[in-house]
């Protein structure tokens, strides 16, 4: 049984020369997603204040422009590996704003599941709502739609909303935090050179 456990061992200590997928994985998943949010609220930096003043953010016209700012340079440097534990705090902080502010209201589930994924959702009465509409909806569309081509490419729901993204890609974000970009990554060559020079 011990010689057995300790070729697993070597297994998984051998698997550490990949060790740079993790971190990579992370930053290819989240790169993208704050770029087009960035992007998004940049470019209708006027509707993104109107919603941060909905949402009770105080100057919100500033913090437009610094929430989009972040998204979208923080996934630039994410996407090259570049001042990835820098980058991952002010993301981290637009994540629990966002968190807090446009979702916590909703919730846990971003979708109305109709069985609970997570033990912790706050707002059950939500998902039962969801779900009573969603049957509503449908039926109104196959009575008054072309419900085979409405549903074609993907079932009708009702958008929860809640904070289930923003914390998943703040975990992320922790992660990188604290392991770096990896070694395929700018932060790794810079960190090479300056060692060696």
């Amino acid at each position: 049984m011990q010689g057995l456990l300790t070729r697993i061992r070597r297994w998984l200590d051998a698997g550490r020369r990949l060790d740079f997928l993790g971190p990579l994985a992370f930053r290819i998943f989240l790169a993208p997603i704050f770029i087009l949010a960035g992007w998004s609220k940049l470019s209708g930096v006027t509707d993104t204040a109107s919603y941060f003043q909905f949402l009770g953010i105080p100057a919100p016209l500033l913090m437009a422009y610094l929430a989009g700012l972040t998204e979208l340079v923080g996934g630039i440097l994410l996407i090259a590996g570049a001042a990835v534990r820098l980058v991952a705090v002010p993301l981290m902080f637009t994540m629990l704003v966002a968190a807090g502010t446009a979702h916590w209201d909703k919730g846990w589930h971003v979708l109305p599941e109709q069985q609970l994924t997570v033990p912790w959702e706050w707002r059950e009465d939500l998902i039962e709502g969801a779900a009573e509409r969603r049957a509503m909806a449908r039926t109104l569309l196959r009575r008054h739609g072309n419900y085979d081509w409405l549903t074609e490419t993907g079932s009708i729901t009702i958008l929860k909303n809640g904070i289930e993204f923003a914390a998943t890609y703040f975990l992320m974000l922790l992660s990188l935090f604290f392991t770096g970009a990896g070694r395929l990554s700018v932060d790794h060559f810079v960190a090479r050179r300056l060692a060696s020079g």
